[in-house]
């Protein structure tokens, strides 16, 4: 295929050339409707580039297979045998391709550090999760991937389980071992999901980490929005090999997706797929050149360190890192990280997506130079400077202690007559909702286990030390949702 075709921005700039007049959605008309106010901030090219995809970008038919077309683009830029085009993130597409695979009250393995996406698809389907340890860094708080022995291991215990779920890269950038556990999954005749949202870089460069496709993986789920240069919500599935149906994958798809896609999002997906093949290896060179250096003028700052493969990787640890997340140790300052990220945006003007306790993550991608990097290098030094009060401690859990006994599945519990009761009286009760840290989204507690004090006094600490958690019916964690005790 020609990979200096981009269909779906042709097909725009032809719908633009050709002067249509719709008396079809989007109501705006290219913006003509749109206030004013609102041109001012977003400019009209946004809304001039909102087309409905049928009768718009293709005819009444989509005879043209303006959307096909692209989609098999991406799929052999990336050496998949099919992609599909989600714009509603990789939250649906996991959610898809989850259902793909389990149905009501089948099992399927799931890591327990899975983002909580990952649970929406276990409450609507009804699928029951088989839960896998991640490996845990107790020194550290913080998971990596699990490993292919533990796959095996659940595997024989559980052969009902129609197929597992591997979150990698996690939020820190580590990776797990894809290959041996496709490897594995597949000696059981099962598919292997990768959750990869943070990954889609990851086809384009050599001394990255290897993409899931090449690594043997069934599904690939990744977030263009994340690590390369589309629009938010743009997410892409993947598929390969005969153990997942392409009918049944697209099928759910298009039980949760919208019908109303947004051509921003496709036009997006289908130029950054472009760049890629045609300049990606150059572009992702100097990105981890820039993050290699950055890494080290960090690590001259007093009171910083960047962790990296020292930290990371190892047995039971992770397999392999991706460069291009910088975590950031704040605790050598005296402060958390969720202290370092509310004074950068404050105080310098620097945005962070990760923090946690003691760590901040700074992610470079390809579109950042050495203006954004002196920028952040600028602000870590001021923040070196800043003097921060101490923070509260957070009662950290122990592994054993985050490892919460599943009395329902996840479904019958979110659905369940509850009741809101105090965080004293919610211990060894039944939890009705989810409770997430967020970011990463790695849920504390889920539907349908059982509330222990250890986690209570956790995410209760968190909270006040500066976590955010968006989740719980109750923001100030006073109380939680429990499943009503039946006489």
């Amino acid at each position: 295929m020609d990979q200096n075709r981009a269909p779906v921005l042709e097909a725009l700039q032809a719908y633009r050339e050709r002067g249509y007049t719709p008396f079809t959605p989007p109501g705006h008309r290219q913006g003509r409707g749109a206030d004013p106010r609102v041109l001012d901030v977003l400019g009209e090219d946004v809304f001039a580039a909102d087309v409905i995809p049928v009768n718009g970008l293709d005819d009444r038919t989509s005879s043209q297979g303006v959307v096909e077309h692209a989609q098999q683009l991406m799929a052999e830029a990336v050496d998949a045998d099919q992609a599909f085009f989600s714009t509603c993130g990789s939250s649906l597409s996991v959610k898809s391709a989850m259902l793909s695979v389990a149905g009501p009250h089948e099992k399927i393995i799931v890591p327990r550090h899975a983002h909580k996406s990952v649970i929406s698809a276990l409450i609507l389907s009804g699928v029951s999760p088989v839960w896998l340890s991640p490996h845990w860094d107790a020194e550290r708080h913080l998971s990596h991937p699990p490993g292919p022995e533990d796959v095996r291991e659940l595997f024989e215990a559980e052969p009902e389980a129609k197929g597992m779920l591997l979150v990698t890269p996690n939020d820190y950038g580590t990776c797990g071992d894809i290959a041996a556990i496709a490897e594995v999954c597949h000696s059981f005749g099962k598919p292997l999901i990768v959750d990869e949202a943070w990954g889609a870089h990851l086809p384009f460069h050599p001394d990255l980490p290897q993409w899931g496709m090449d690594a043997g993986a069934d599904v690939v789920v990744t977030s263009v929005h994340k690590s390369g240069a589309a629009v938010e919500q743009s997410s892409v599935f993947h598929l390969q090999g005969d153990l997942v149906d392409p009918n049944v994958l697209k099928a759910r798809e298009d039980l949760l997706a919208t019908t109303s896609p947004t051509s921003i999002v496709y036009a997006t997906l289908d130029g950054w797929r472009r760049h890629m093949v045609q300049h990606g290896e150059e572009l992702l060179t100097a990105a981890l050149a820039l993050a290699h250096a950055t890494r080290d003028s960090i690590n001259d700052l007093p009171g910083l360190r960047v962790m990296g493969e020292a930290e990371f990787i190892g047995k039971g640890l992770a397999h392999a890192l991706d460069p291009l997340k910088m975590t950031i140790d704040v605790s050598g300052l005296g402060i958390s990280g969720y202290q370092a990220t509310d004074w950068l945006r404050e105080h310098q003007r620097v945005t962070l997506g990760l923090s946690d306790h003691r760590r901040v993550v700074a992610h470079f991608t390809h579109a950042d130079d050495h203006r954004t990097a002196a920028i952040l290098l600028e602000a870590l030094s001021a923040l070196v400077k800043a003097d921060l009060p101490a923070p509260p401690q957070v009662d950290l859990p122990s592994p054993d202690e985050l490892q919460l006994e599943t009395a329902m599945l996840p479904r019958d519990a979110f659905f369940a007559e509850v009741e809101q009761v105090g965080a004293e009286q919610a211990v060894g009760r039944i939890s009705a909702e989810v409770v997430t840290p967020y970011p990463p989204g790695a849920p504390a507690v889920l539907p349908g286990e059982v509330i222990t004090q250890e986690v209570v006094d956790y995410v209760r600490s968190g909270l006040d030390a500066g976590m955010t958690l968006p989740d719980p019916s109750d923001p100030e964690l006073k109380s939680f949702r429990v499943v009503v005790r039946k006489p």
